[in-house]
């Protein structure tokens, strides 16, 4: 059988056994030397063997804060029972417990009658933060500190050091403070937060839950995260473990540089379930540079109110799809107007950056300094164009109503018809509806609560001031403008209405 067998098999050379595996051994050392001769593309980079000796590297210069706040705390009254009540001696003991505890009782025995003085009762936060400077110069959050009237700062050696309030930014949640030091501190430096990547290896240091310095490790979730804290939102999200008492702490990259500053957490719990958000240190460097220098934010003004733009409006407008932010308002003593825009241009880009949808430009214009001459590239009826604006500068009461459109106004959206009923303007629709004296357009007197009109928020009183950019009189006047709408294939009609006072916005309405 085994004869039979191998006779039937194929010939073949049979090499001796020991050369066998020194060729085996030659084609293995040949793939090994070409397998370390080429390099390891940049998707298949290993994780960190350990994180030990960044953390050792950089632990020195994170800090805890402890911020108290003292107020006054005026004694509540014992409700008055009747003498000898049994539950007389239970209420007396427990406000003189809620006394003893720094509650609304005396320190010592019953509690304080209505005239009793007041007494300073402390408030505590715990937080982290990082040393920028040997000299002592120390970033955290603002709400860290909040209106605290003590604050020190406590180094992993123990050391405690009263600190002083250089400056800060309810805005963007950021806090610089002073520490006196008989010696240079350790310090870390900024990297450069807009070159990471989704999915690259980054480190916290905090002090969670006020346990002390605490060294967790993620990666990046993501990048350009709003979650609605303010104006100029552009958090980094990570999935880095950030809880309670991390806020003000340093997100580091793997070269040891500081990319963020972690601010707030996204749980039902409390704790950390994985989304994490921090200041990346774009938009941090700068707001801590003015700080510094000037103990306060300087941030650029342009002088528009603007909103957003949706694909109707944008097919309204022809601007192919929807980016950029269209200008609603402009405010008649800023640098806009003297510079030539308009109401109805589109904003698509500013000082050479890109302007991807209306919340970019906040964040943009602030970062821009005051005084300087930019290039604002509009697109106005259709036609690419730029206009030069030197800016001026935004006071804290004008930072809402300035950069973002008024919270009164309804939001845009898109629908199927217009569900307006239309007048022209009369007296006596004008003090039907308390319409501005110089207020001009087309009245609408009713709106169809079942029409798009009603779902954007569209209400009886409120005036057409143009279609399509083009100025309306009367009734006839938007008709026409939607019939040429509709000739042309167009899609949608852009009007212009005003409220009442005479504040005006965008509302695109699908004509088809």
């Amino acid at each position: 059988m085994n004869t039979a067998t191998n006779a039937l098999a194929p010939s073949k050379t049979v090499l001796p056994q020991r050369p066998l595996r020194r060729l085996a051994a030659s084609c293995f050392a040949v793939l090994t030397l070409v397998a370390t001769a080429m390099p390891l593309p940049a998707y298949a980079r290993s994780a960190p063997e350990s994180f030990a000796d960044l953390a050792e590297e950089v632990t020195g210069a994170v800090v805890n804060i402890s911020a108290s706040t003292t107020v006054e705390a005026r004694n509540r009254t014992l409700p008055q029972l009747p003498p000898g009540t049994p539950f007389e001696d239970l209420f007396e003991e427990f406000f003189n417990r809620r006394g003893q505890n720094g509650g609304p009782g005396g320190p010592g025995g019953g509690p304080g009658g209505e005239n009793s003085p007041s007494r300073p009762r402390s408030s505590n936060s715990l937080g982290s933060g990082f040393v920028i400077d040997p000299s002592g110069i120390v970033v955290t959050n603002n709400h860290v500190i909040g209106d605290a009237n003590d604050i020190s700062v406590i180094f992993p050696d123990g050391t405690r050091l009263k600190a002083e309030i250089i400056g800060k930014d309810s805005k963007v949640d950021l806090a610089v403070l002073k520490v006196k030091s008989d010696k240079p501190l350790k310090a870390v430096k900024f990297g450069d937060s807009e070159t990471i990547r989704a999915g690259d290896w980054v480190m916290a240091i905090g002090n969670p839950f006020g346990l002390g310095g605490s060294v967790t490790a993620g990666i990046i979730s993501a990048r350009g995260r709003n979650i609605e804290s303010g104006p100029y939102d552009n958090y980094i999200q990570t999935d880095a473990s950030i809880n309670k008492g991390n806020s003000g702490g340093p997100l580091f990259n793997m070269n040891g540089e500081v990319i963020g500053i972690n601010t707030a957490i996204l749980s039902p719990t409390g704790g950390s379930v994985g989304i994490g958000f921090a200041v990346p240190a774009s938009t941090a460097v700068p707001i801590i540079d003015q700080l510094r220098q000037f103990g306060e934010t300087r941030r650029g003004w342009l002088g528009v109110r603007i909103q957003n733009v949706d694909d109707a409006t944008a097919e309204a407008l022809s601007l192919g799809t929807a980016r950029g932010a269209l200008i609603a308002g402009i405010d008649d003593k800023g640098p806009a107007r003297p510079a030539g825009l308009e109401v109805g241009d589109v904003i698509v880009r500013f000082d050479g950056k890109e302007v991807k949808d209306s919340r970019d430009l906040p964040r943009i214009v602030a970062s821009s300094p005051v005084g300087k001459a930019v290039d604002v590239t509009i697109i106005r009826k259709g036609q690419e164009m730029t206009r030069q604006v030197t800016l001026g500068r935004l006071e804290d009461t004008e930072k809402q109503a300035s950069l973002q459109q008024p919270s009164t106004e309804p939001p845009t959206a898109t629908r199927q018809a217009l569900g307006l009923n239309m007048s022209g303007m009369t007296d006596e629709l004008r003090r039907r509806f308390s319409l501005k004296d110089d207020l001009k357009g087309v009245v609408i007197t009713r709106v169809d609560p079942n029409s798009a009109a009603s779902d954007k928020r569209i209400q009886a009183g409120e005036v057409i001031v143009e279609v399509n950019q083009e100025p309306v009189s009367n009734p006839a006047d938007v008709t026409k403008r939607i019939d040429d709408l509709k000739a042309q294939n167009r899609k949608s009609a852009l009007l212009l209405v005003a409220n009442a006072q005479g504040e005006v916005r965008f509302v695109a309405l699908s004509i088809e």
